[in-house]
Parts: C-alpha cells; structure tokens; sequence
C-alpha cells in the first residue's frame, strides 16, 4: 500500500465535505483522522517514527496547507489512544477534534474517560475543558471515586465532591473570614456548584431555621436535582472541629424532619475548612458528612 497517497486522499476528501456539509464537518473530521491516523501507525511499524516528518514536508508542500508533524501525531495517537481501546472506543466520536488534543496529552485512560463524560453531560468548550484540566478537577477526586468511575459502578452524590474545593478570590483579600468566604461564593455561585459535582443548584444563603426558641442561619442551602437530595453547607476558615460535626449534622437532621419529602433522598452536609482532619473525619459515625479544604486562586 502507498501510505502517503492514501493519506492525501483522505485529508482532500475531508476538505471537500466540510465545504459542502458544513453541519458534519467534526463527524467527517473525526472519521478522516481515524483512518489517517491508522494508515500512520502502520506506516510506522513499517517504516519508522521519521515517517511522519516526511508526510508533513510533503502534505503541506501538495495541498499548500499546513499539516505539521504535532498534527499528524495527533491524529496518530488518536487512533492509537482512543480509537483502539475498548474502553474509550464506545465514546470515540462524541467530542470534537479540538477537544481530544486537549485529552490526547493524558495518559490515564480513566482520567480521559472522565473528562469525556463531563464534556457530554456540561456541554463544555474547548476553553471550558482547559479550565478544568488547568484545575486538575479529576485529580481532586476521591479514591474511592476514580475507583467506581474506572469500574463503571454506580456513583454516589458524595463521590464527585473535589478536595480541595477551589474558590476564586477575585477582589485578592488577604484576610478570609467566613464572612468573606461566602461572599466569594456567591459571587461565582455557578463554579462553586461545579466543584461540588453534578446537578447541583443553589436554594439560599443564611437559611434561617428555628431550633427550640433560637434562630440559626445555614450558611448554604442547595438541592441535587440528579440525586433528589438537600445539601447543607457550612463554612469554617479554621482547622476542622469536632463541634462542627455535631452543629451540621443538627442542621441536616432538621432538614430531614421540616423540608424534605418521602419522595427525596436524605440530606448530606458538607463542612468546608482550612484543613480537614481525618483523625475527627474517622470518628464520624454520619457517612452523609463530607469535610472538603478550600484553596483560593
């Protein structure tokens, strides 16, 4: 077989239907960059890495376009990468070029699987996926967490919650006081919902209850629409205290008995710190409970 004809011939085809189908350009995009990529990995074994080099000197000297060797290792590597593993195959085509040069880089499959999957389910752009990879959000997981994913077991709303959780300090203050932490929340209430999984969405701040003759405020009250659950927050810029385990599991237990319904899932809270203390954590008989550091940027 002639490698570099078939090759060309290819590329030519792609630019043809992307003029002429302008709606299926990323399926036509992907489909070419599978094939060329095999006919290179191919062309590989038979000839050597220096193949690639040459390709490129020629493709873009005959089509007048450039096609630099990153690009046609790309494609390589995504037809290597992606195409030929039985675990990423089934979600080959749901992305876009752009997306999967960002993804190529990784060499976790799991890891690629999981910013594939948030992809689909958030809609994200190219520039949007940067961030997360930028934030290293698969990295935040929980063990247990990268676990299920990579088993394809059945994720709790628990699971997807990141450590630490980063919030953005845009106005830079210096001194954080609890005050403040909720002011920079909620002043980017959308990314803040995003570090704590999916389906999340925000119901108040300072939610008032009453517990006996006494007021109390939740500092953050949500909703998970996926698991059909309340979710308390509560905000400490101090080390993690056993007190604060008894005064959130108070607030949600309240929850439970005055807000939730027979048809919704039992609340969980979440304790956001300084730094968490897994000794306190070990000794919470209360699995609902998550304690989860912030970092500001």
């Amino acid at each position: 077989m002639n490698y570099y004809n078939e090759i060309k011939k290819q590329i030519i085809n792609n630019e043809i239907t992307k003029k002429i189908k302008d709606y299926s350009k990323n399926k036509s995009d992907l489909e070419t960059y599978y094939q060329v990529g095999k006919l290179l990995s191919e062309a590989k074994k038979r000839y050597g890495e220096g193949v690639i080099k040459e390709y490129s000197c020629r493709l873009s000297k005959e089509l007048n376009k450039n096609y630099s060797t990153r690009t046609l290792y790309n494609m390589r590597l995504y037809y290597e990468k992606i195409c030929c593993n039985e675990k990423l195959q089934p979600v080959a085509a749901i992305l876009t070029w752009s997306h999967y040069c960002e993804l190529l880089r990784i060499k976790d499959e799991n890891e690629i699987l999981y910013y594939i999957t948030i992809c689909k389910q958030e809609n994200l752009s190219k520039r949007e996926l940067i961030q997360k990879l930028k934030n290293n959000e698969y990295e935040r997981l929980p063990k247990e967490a990268k676990e299920k994913l990579s088993e394809n077991r059945e994720i709790e709303i628990q699971d997807l919650v990141k450590n630490p959780i980063i919030i953005k300090n845009s106005n830079k203050y210096e001194n954080i006081s609890e005050k403040v932490l909720q002011k920079l929340i909620l002043e980017d209430i959308s990314s803040f919902l995003k570090e704590l999984g999916s389906g999340f969405s925000f119901i108040a701040n300072e939610y008032k209850i009453k517990l006996g003759n006494k007021y109390n405020f939740i500092d953050l009250l949500l909703y998970n629409i996926r698991f059909k659950c309340y979710t308390v927050v509560e905000l400490k810029t101090t080390n993690l205290k056993k007190e604060h385990i008894g005064q959130i599991e108070t607030y949600m237990h309240y929850i439970d008995k005055n807000i939730k319904t027979i048809e919704e899932d039992r609340t969980i809270g979440i304790i956001i710190v300084k730094e968490n203390d897994k000794y306190i954590m070990e000794y919470c008989s209360d699995e609902r409970i998550l304690a989860k550091e912030y970092k500001m940027i």
